[in-house]
């Protein structure tokens, strides 16, 4: 692929877009940074605060410890984090630069102002408002559709902005773009100077939080468990990695990550196993980056026809990605990349997305697992058809059925899930 090529720019800003950092799991951080926002535009702190969610941001936020709060979980807690401590221009780094000082405010805030949270359903999947009120004075600010997309601000009554929100996010690349067979060309050709500055700061960022999940005990300690006995094998060691960078980001780990398609536990899934992989078996800087295209490429492709948010687990995309970013180090090009994607998912589609929690750690390990099986699999010259099940003949067939399962296949299984969740 040339750089004169429309779609090689449209392959690198995706990568711009897409892999951004975040502290902590990114809809708690939203609900921080809509806080945050509110109380800006309040110009004072807040007395009381009334949260507005839709479904999906109860699911995400319920039971994961925002981090810098001393081990708060939920969305009270992300609220008051926000609202206190949140710098909204730094979006989801909100809460990076959280003072200890800072943190005792937090918990002092929670216990004596009151934060009404009601849940609503305005037709998004992705919705927040916060209502900031002191005094005769309030604000609100309103989220939707993503993380960062602000569609409402008022202030007394008058409003500031409004916008009609959008399933997709304004003014990103057009990923319609992507294809299997694209992505691996521009993993080929790529110019490295065009991405190495945000695939290194993945590297660094992500291997970072997965060797702290290592090092100390966070949530189930999946990466630990799963590494016993099992030390000196390597897949164990992609597969343990990946989920102890989740393990620690689950579970009130303060340091950042790098996203993709809006999670950390997906970028973490779609870099960790690729970067143990290439260093463990000697690989060059060059092919890791190439292969960083490839598993980060593969995951947003995928997850473009899902949906930021879904009842079908993102792991599980990420995963694939992961399988065909290891792949791409073996030395598979587009006919072994596109035969280990199909055989992953095919694997793992039934993985449900149940909110952010410890048990993610365990489902990214059975989604990198799968990844990895793919590979395997066509490397012993095995492989699913299309008519098996909702395997398609082509790749990017069986990758637009994923996403009409996930997208529409799986509503009402999300609003069960939910139902379930708001029972316990």
């Amino acid at each position: 692929m040339k750089k004169e090529d429309a779609r090689y720019q449209a392959y690198r800003q995706i990568l711009e877009e897409e892999l951004i950092p975040a502290m902590g799991c990114t809809e708690p951080i939203a609900i921080a940074y809509a806080a945050a926002k509110a109380r800006a535009v309040l110009g004072r702190m807040p007395e009381k605060l009334f949260v507005e969610v839709s479904g999906n941001i109860v699911k995400n936020v319920k039971s994961v410890v925002v981090p810098h709060t001393g081990g708060l979980r939920g969305i009270s807690a992300a609220a008051a984090a926000g609202t206190v401590a949140g710098n909204a221009d730094a979006e989801l780094e909100v809460i990076s630069q959280v003072t200890e000082e800072e943190i005792r405010a937090i918990g002092d805030y929670l216990k004596t102002v009151p934060i009404d949270v009601t849940c609503v359903d305005h037709g998004h999947i992705f919705d927040i408002g916060v209502t900031a009120i002191a005094g005769a004075e309030e604000a609100y600010v309103r989220l939707a559709d993503y993380h960062t997309n602000i569609v409402c601000i008022k202030k007394n009554g008058e409003t500031l902005l409004e916008k009609e929100s959008v399933q997709e996010e304004e003014g990103l690349t057009d990923r319609s773009c992507l294809s299997v067979e694209g992505i691996v060309d521009f993993a080929q050709t790529a110019d490295l100077a065009d991405v190495r500055g945000v695939l290194e700061r993945q590297i660094a960022f992500n291997m970072a939080i997965s060797e702290e999940g290592m090092r100390n005990p966070y949530g189930a300690n999946i990466g630990k468990t799963l590494l016993k006995g099992h030390e000196d094998d390597i897949h164990y060691r992609m597969r343990a990695f990946a989920a102890a960078g989740s393990d620690a980001r689950m579970n009130g780990c303060e340091m950042p990550v790098i996203i993709n398609s809006g999670s950390g536990n997906q970028g973490i899934t779609a870099s960790v196993p690729v970067i143990v992989y290439a260093r463990e078996t000697g690989k060059s800087e060059e092919e890791l980056l190439r292969a960083l295209l490839v598993s980060n490429l593969v995951t947003t492709h995928l997850k473009t026809g899902i949906g930021r948010l879904s009842a079908y687990c993102g792991a599980v995309s990420a995963g694939c990605g992961a399988g065909a970013g290891v792949c791409y180090l073996k030395g598979g090009r587009f006919k072994e990349i596109a035969h280990t994607v199909v055989n992953s998912v095919a694997i793992t589609s039934g993985i449900i997305c149940d909110g952010a929690k410890a048990s993610c750690a365990a489902k990214i390990a059975a989604a990198v697992d799968a990844g990895l099986l793919g590979l395997s699999m066509y490397e012993n010259g095995n492989q699913f058809f299309g008519g098996d099940g909702i395997v398609k003949k082509g790749v990017e067939n069986t990758i637009e059925s994923i996403g009409k399962l996930a997208r529409f296949g799986m509503e009402q299984t999300d609003k069960e899930i939910i139902s379930i969740m708001m029972e316990a």
